[in-house]
Formats: C-alpha cells, sequence, structure tokens
C-alpha cells in the first residue's frame, strides 16, 4: 500500500499524529523533514480504555539511545533559560535562545497544543499535550520527538510531577484523570466518579502541588476536588465507614497515585494556589463567589465575593513588605476582566489589602522575583487591546502602560530566567505584525522584536519548572 494512500485511511480514522520536525537553518528556512506516526485501532470511539491507551503509546527513540548532552546548535546557551515558544494555527514551535534572543530550532507539531508545555526538572524533555489527548514526548537536547501516547479525547490539561516521574492529563472525554510515567505508559486511569460513585464529570484541570508531592485535580461536574500523591510513603487514603484511623480499622487504599477527596458545597471553575500548594482559591462558576480550600484538612476555610471571574492562571503571587523591618506577607493579584480594577489578597488572613483600578480589565497577570513590577494584559476593548499594565509590587499601584500595537492582540508574557526581560507574544500573523516583543522590565523599553507566526506563549524552562503556569 502507498504511504499517501494508508496516511489518507489513518488520517480518516482519526487514529494518528505526526510530529514533523525542521531542521534550524539561518532566516528560519526549513529543511528536510521526517514524519513518525502513532495509530491506534480504537483511539476515537465513545470510550478510550486502558488498552487502548497503552496500545497507543509509539516509542521512536528508547531511553538512552540519544546522546546525553545537547547539540552543538546550543554550544554557550544556557539551557534552562531557553523559551518554547509556542505558534497557533501552524502548530509550530520555536526554541528561543533567552540570552541573545534569537531562534535556535523550529518544528511542528501535527495537532493544536492545549495549554502550556512541561518540562522535565534537568529541562532535557518537554511534554505537549494536544487538545484530542496526544501526549508528546521531545528531546530538546537532541530535537527529537522520542515518544508519544493517546491519553484522552478531548484533553484540557496536563501536569508533570516536581520530581519529573510523572505526569497526569485531565480529561472531558472519557471522564478520568490519567496517570503516566515520564516514558508515557499508562500507570492509573482514574474514572471520575463522585464520592458515591453515581455520577460523572469531566475533569476541568490538573496540577502539580510539587511542595505536597502531589497532583490536584478539579471536577468540573461534582464538588470535589482530588488530591493524588506520587509519594511512594503516603499515608492511605480512607474510603468508606473508618472505625479508627489510628489502627486502620475500616476500608483503606494506599495513597500512592489514588485520589484523596475534598468534598464542597458546590463545584469549582477557576483555582489559584498559594505558593506553598497548602491552600487554593477556588472560583465559582454561578458569579463571584469564591472558596478557600485547605488541602490539609480537605475543608473551605473562608468564602470570598468577588466582581468577576478571571481567567485560568491569571493571577499573579508575590511576597510584599509594608514597611521596612515587618513580616513580608504573600500576595494574590486577582485581575477583574469586566471592571478593570485588580484585587490584591492577603494570602495569610485572606482578606483584601487593596483593590487597584487599572486602565482597563486585564486577563493575565505574571510576575517574577527579579522584576519590580507585576505585568498585565489588558483585555481586548475597542481602544485598548495591545496594552501592557504594570502594578509596582511594593507600593501596590498601577505606575505605567506600555502600548505595543494598538488594535493588535497580546496573548501572553513571560520572564528570562533572571527576571531581567519580560518576552509579551503579540498573537497576529507574521505578515500582519506577529512577534514575540521583548522588554526591559526596568527601564520598560522595548529592546527587541522578533517576527513570528500567531505565538500564543513564550515559555521559560526555568521558570516553568520551578513555577508551572496553567
Amino acid at each position: 500500500m502507498h504511504l499517501d494512500r494508508l496516511s489518507r485511511r489513518v488520517a480518516r480514522a482519526g487514529c494518528a499524529t505526526a510530529l514533523v520536525l525542521a531542521v534550524s537553518l539561518p532566516a528560519a528556512a526549513e529543511g528536510p523533514a521526517t514524519t513518525p506516526l502513532s495509530t491506534c485501532a480504537s483511539c476515537d470511539t465513545a470510550a478510550l480504555t486502558d488498552a487502548d491507551i497503552q496500545t497507543s503509546r509509539q516509542v521512536w527513540h528508547a531511553p538512552g539511545s540519544l546522546p546525553d548532552k545537547p547539540m552543538p546548535v546550543f554550544q554557550g546557551v544556557d539551557m534552562l533559560n531557553l523559551f518554547i515558544v509556542v505558534a497557533s494555527g501552524s502548530q509550530h514551535v520555536t526554541v528561543l535562545d533567552g540570552d541573545r534572543f534569537e531562534p535556535l530550532h523550529r518544528f511542528a507539531l501535527h495537532r493544536a497544543l492545549q495549554g502550556a508545555p512541561r518540562f522535565s526538572p534537568d529541562g532535557r524533555f518537554a511534554y505537549f499535550l494536544s487538545s484530542e489527548g496526544w501526549v508528546t514526548q521531545f528531546d530538546l537536547w537532541n530535537l527529537q520527538a522520542v515518544a508519544e501516547v493517546r491519553a484522552g479525547q478531548d484533553s484540557r490539561s496536563l501536569a508533570i510531577s516536581g520530581n519529573g516521574k510523572y505526569l497526569a492529563v485531565a480529561n472531558q472525554r472519557p471522564h478520568k484523570l490519567v496517570l503516566l510515567d515520564a516514558e508515557l505508559n499508562l500507570l492509573k486511569a482514574h474514572p471520575a466518579l463522585n464520592q458515591q460513585r453515581t455520577r460523572s464529570s469531566p475533569i476541568l484541570s490538573v496540577h502539580d502541588a510539587a511542595p505536597r508531592r502531589s497532583f490536584v485535580a478539579v471536577l468540573q461536574d461534582v464538588p470535589e476536588i482530588w488530591e493524588i500523591s506520587y509519594n511512594p510513603a503516603a499515608d492511605d487514603v480512607p474510603i468508606g465507614m473508618i472505625h479508627d484511623f489510628l489502627y486502620k480499622e475500616g476500608a483503606f487504599i494506599p495513597g500512592f497515585l489514588n485520589p484523596r477527596r475534598s468534598v464542597l458545597p458546590e463545584p469549582m471553575g477557576q483555582v489559584f494556589f498559594t505558593p506553598s500548594h497548602h491552600e487554593l482559591l477556588g472560583m465559582s462558576r454561578q458569579g463571584g463567589k469564591s472558596q478557600v480550600i485547605h488541602l490539609d484538612v480537605r475543608k473551605t476555610i473562608a468564602s470570598l465575593q468577588l466582581s468577576d471571574m478571571p481567567a485560568s492562571g491569571a493571577a499573579a503571587t508575590w511576597n510584599y513588605r509594608p514597611a521596612p523591618g515587618t513580616p513580608e506577607r504573600s500576595v494574590m493579584a486577582l485581575p477583574s476582566p469586566g471592571d478593570g480594577l485588580v484585587r490584591l489578597l492577603d494570602l495569610e488572613s485572606w482578606a483584601t489589602l487593596k483593590t487597584v483600578p487599572m486602565p482597563g480589565p486585564g486577563r493575565l497577570m505574571r510576575s517574577h522575583e527579579g522584576a519590580p513590577h507585576v505585568w498585565m494584559i489588558q483585555a481586548p476593548t475597542s481602544n485598548g487591546a495591545g496594552a501592557l499594565q504594570l502594578l509596582d509590587k511594593h507600593k501596590l499601584e498601577h505606575v505605567a502602560s506600555i502600548h505595543t500595537d494598538l488594535g493588535k492582540d497580546l496573548a501572553h508574557v513571560a520572564f528570562s530566567r533572571d527576571g531581567r526581560y519580560a518576552l509579551a507574544s503579540l498573537r497576529e500573523r507574521k505578515a500582519d505584525g506577529g512577534a514575540v516583543i521583548v522588554f526591559d522590565t526596568a527601564t520598560l523599553k522595548e529592546i527587541k522584536r522578533i517576527p513570528m507566526d500567531g505565538p500564543v506563549g513564550a515559555y521559560n524552562l526555568h521558570n516553568q519548572i520551578a513555577r508551572p503556569e496553567p
């Protein structure tokens, strides 16, 4: 059978994915490509089974088969200051030197990405999730796709454990939380059922809580949050009627890779974690109501009334010292997409420290310990798209606006490893001015513009490993 006929048949079945790799050449020219295919006989049936997930796994380079050092193209490059720039539409990914701000390599994923890429703790491997549930492991040192597996049919988020050994995939369809090892072998697939096992739910998101050595999953239609420990020595999880915790009288299951439930008054939407990850702020889908959930006691400990629900991953946190000699406190900034206000919360008391008016509504806030400001992307308005608004982390005031390209859409902002530079993604076609724009975070001046086609995010390896964003 000819290859093109086979490819058409596989594509019609919806059971293949291709990763096209382009050789890095000057002026972004693309060289020869290779197209590995993953096939799965029943991946597009109504329910993706554990056997389907195992069958879909394809390995192109076995562990240990590729050189254990970066390629010559990376000579003199700080590998943890690389940026992975994701583009919309074309599904292209660019590897960007975070010191010289020069593209080093460009490759194309056959499927559109869902969410931010994840990285192994040493920065060698990147993991990409597609909305169709394919997880691809990519070796950044050798610029090769290593393995791929289909973990869902409609997937929303991917998390990697702080130790790099485990991955979790949150699925809308099927209703499962899928756990993989770092080589994409299936470990467990948990059906998203409520405690009584009478109702299933899509999984809205999954997050790594590295200080707790666990994943946290948010169920969309069931009022529960799950914590799944990846600590092999985790305490057993009680299920059913427990007579005595001390003597384990009752029904228990191992705590390792099994969910521990926090039962809530109502289902949550977006969640935002404190830096310790012991507490999270869960936003109600019914408006501005929110709950603070403590993961140790697995209960709501506070309630807040917010004017609007921020987008996923929109909040920023940092340490704030009210006056010289006073203790630092952790602050969370929550932008309101509706009214142009930013609420600053004290993460110890959950009291509102201040409400800061901004020139326009915000949809994303980011900060870095090496930068003096919190950077906010202003939500598109008739005259404000393309604006960055800056909040002083010490004065807790709006202090500057940066207007880049009025009428054009800024999608994301991120920082270099040391926080000296901020990179804003201008989500436009290259012919219409699409670019990654580099700013000096001290002077706030634009220092470089890197033309790109539809960039939606530039993800710094060091920062993503230390504090992954959704």
